[in-house]
C-alpha cells in the first residue's frame, strides 16, 4: 500500500480527496493542442458555438452548378418530379401525337368507338348488303346446319323416311378414322362376338358328337352379328330405345339388313332341315380323324375358331356401316352416290337369292322323285354348283349398295372375297365334290360316272359362254332385273 494512502490521514484526513477533486476540476477536458489549451484566450465557450454553428452553413448537395446557384433561379421553388412527369407528354413523338390537340385532342373517337363501327363479316356481298335483305333476320348457322340432309343426293336417301315411322333422331358417327382405331372398334368386337358363337356350337357339337353344329353357325351367327351391329349394339351400348335405334338406320341401311336376313334365314332352313331328317352328323366329317380319341379337343383350335375368323371376315360389309358409318363415308374412294351402283346390288342379290332358292327347290324334288341319277337340270343345268354362286352374287351385292351410297370402307371388301375364297377352295364345291366322288366311287358308280361327265361339260362355279342360250340363265337375270324395276316404281309411286 502507497504511503500517501497509509499515512494519509495524518495530513489531514479526507482533505486529500477535495483536493483531487478540486484538480481534476481545473484540469483541461480537451487535447493539449494550442488551439484546445489557449481557446479561451480568444472568447472561450464562444469556439463551441462557432464548432456547432459551421455545418449547419455548409452545403448539403453536390458542388454542381445547379445545386450551388440554384437559389439565384428560385430555390425551391423549381417544379417537382411529379409536376415535370404531369407535362411530358404520354404518346409517341410522331406528328400526329405532338400535334393532336390542334385537331380536336381527345374529341378523337376511341378505339372502343371505332371497333363498334368496324363490319365483324367478311367484305363479301352477301354480307356488306345483307341487311339489304333482312339484316340479321337470316338464319344462324345452327338452323342451317339442322335444316341440311345427312346422306346423300340418291333417291333411297332423298325418300327414306317413307320407310321409317318419323325423322331419325340420332345420327350416328363413328369414333375414329384410323385403321388401328378401326380395328378395335369394329373388327375385334366382331371376333369376339363369332368367337362367343363358336364356344356355344363347339360345346353343342361336343355333346351332341356332331361336327355340323358349326354348319347351323354360319349364316345364324353372321345374321346375328348385323342385327347386333345395327341395333343391338346402340339399345345396350348408347340407351337408345329400340324404335329410335330403327328409326335411325338409312333405307339402304335397311335394305342391307333385309338382304342379309333374307340370305340367312333360308340358308339356315336349308342346314337345319337336311341335318334333322339325317339325324347324324354331316357324311363330309365322318373321317377317321373324328375316331380318334383327342379328336374334339383339338376340334375348337381346328375347326370352330377358323370359322369364327372366317364369319368376320365375311360379314365386314354389313358391319363396319353400323359400327362406323362416318368412317365408311371418308374412306370411300368416289363418296359421290350412284345409282347405277344401286341397281346393280339389287340385281346381282336378286339373281343370285332366286338361284339359291331354285337350286334348293330343284335338288328336293329331285330326292323326293328317287330318281337315282344326279341332278343335272334346272338351274343344274348352268353351273355344277348353282346354290354357291347365289350364295357369291348375293356377297358381292352388299359392298356395291354401300358403294351407291358412299358408305363403302376398302376394308369391306374383303367380305365378299374370302366368302369367295372359302366357297372355292376350302368348305365349299371343292370339299364337296371330293366328298361325293368318294362315295359314289363305293356305294353308286352310275353316279360316279355321271359326275366325271358332269365336271366335263359343265363348270363348277362360273358359266360358261356357251350357258348364255340357257333359259334358265336368262330366267335368272329376268329376276334380278325385275327386282330393280319394281323398287324404283314403289320409289317413285311414294314420291309422287
Amino acid at each position: 500500500m502507497a504511503e500517501q494512502d497509509r499515512y494519509g490521514g495524518w495530513f489531514g484526513g479526507n482533505k486529500a480527496d477535495k483536493v483531487q477533486e478540486k484538480a481534476q476540476q481545473a484540469m483541461p477536458k480537451t487535447s493539449g493542442a494550442d488551439q484546445d489549451r489557449y481557446g479561451g484566450w480568444f472568447g472561450g465557450d464562444k469556439a463551441d458555438r462557432v464548432k456547432e454553428a459551421i455545418p449547419q452553413d455548409l452545403r448539403q448537395a453536390s458542388g454542381a452548378e445547379q445545386d450551388r446557384y440554384e437559389n439565384w433561379f428560385g430555390g425551391d421553388k423549381l417544379p417537382s418530379r411529379a409536376d415535370i412527369e404531369k407535362r411530358l407528354p404520354k404518346g409517341s413523338g410522331a406528328e400526329q401525337d405532338r400535334y393532336e390537340h390542334w385537331f380536336g385532342g381527345d374529341k378523337l373517337p376511341s378505339r372502343a368507338d371505332i371497333e363498334k363501327r368496324l363490319p365483324h363479316a367478311s367484305g363479301a356481298e352477301q354480307d356488306r348488303y345483307g341487311r339489304w335483305f333482312g339484316g340479321d333476320k337470316a338464319p344462324s348457322a345452327d338452323k342451317v346446319n339442322g335444316s341440311l340432309p345427312r346422306g346423300s343426293g340418291a333417291e333411297q336417301d332423298r325418300y327414306g323416311s317413307h320407310f321409317r315411322p318419323g325423322p331419325s333422331s340420332n345420327i350416328r358417327i363413328g369414333g375414329t378414322t384410323s385403321t388401328l382405331g378401326l380395328l378395335q372398334h369394329a373388327v375385334l368386337p366382331s371376333f369376339g362376338f363369332h368367337s362367343g358363337l363358336s364356344v356355344i356350337a363347339y360345346g353343342v357339337g361336343r355333346y351332341t358328337n356332331r361336327v355340323e353344329a358349326k354348319d347351323w353357325l354360319w349364316p345364324s351367327g353372321q345374321v346375328a352379328n348385323a342385327w347386333w351391329s345395327a341395333v343391338g349394339v346402340p339399345v345396350v351400348y348408347n340407351g337408345l330405345s329400340l324404335s329410335t335405334a330403327w328409326g335411325s338406320l338409312t333405307y339402304d341401311q335397311k335394305l342391307l339388313l333385309a338382304g342379309v336376313s333374307a340370305w340367312g334365314v333360308r340358308l339356315f332352313y336349308r342346314v337345319a332341315s337336311r341335318s334333322l331328317r339325317r339325324g347324324q352328323d354331316d357324311p363330309r366329317y365322318e373321317t377317321t380323324s373324328k375316331k380318334e380319341p383327342d379328336f374334339w379337343n383339338k376340334a375348337f383350335f381346328t375347326m370352330f375358331l377358323p370359322e369364327a375368323l372366317v364369319q368376320t371376315l365375311i360379314s365386314l360389309p354389313f358391319t363396319l356401316p353400323f359400327r362406323a358409318p362416318a368412317v365408311d363415308a371418308l374412306s370411300v374412294p368416289f363418296p359421290e352416290a350412284s345409282t347405277f351402283s344401286h341397281n346393280l346390288a339389287v340385281f346381282l342379290f336378286t339373281a343370285g337369292y332366286s338361284l339359291e332358292v331354285l337350286a334348293d327347290t330343284q335338288l328336293e324334288s329331285h330326292a323326293r322323285s328317287a330318281n337315282a341319277e344326279l341332278n343335272r337340270d334346272g338351274v343344274w343345268s348352268i353351273v355344277r354348283h348353282p346354290n354357291y354362286l347365289g350364295d357369291a352374287l348375293c356377297h358381292f351385292s352388299f359392298p356395291l349398295l354401300l358403294y351407291g351410297v358412299g358408305q363403302l370402307h376398302p376394308l369391306a371388301l374383303l367380305g365378299p372375297l374370302a366368302n369367295y375364297v372359302f366357297l372355292r377352295f376350302i368348305g365349299g364345291d371343292k370339299e364337296n365334290e371330293e366328298k361325293q366322288e368318294k362315295r359314289y366311287s363305293k356305294e353308286n358308280p352310275v353316279k360316279y360316272q355321271q359326275l366325271q361327265q358332269y365336271k366335263q361339260t359343265k363348270n363348277s362355279f362360273w358359266p360358261r359362254l356357251m350357258e348364255v342360250n340357257n333359259k334358265w340363265l336368262w330366267t335368272v337375270a329376268a329376276t334380278g332385273a325385275g327386282a330393280v324395276v319394281l323398287e324404283q316404281s314403289v320409289l317413285r309411286l311414294l314420291r309422287s
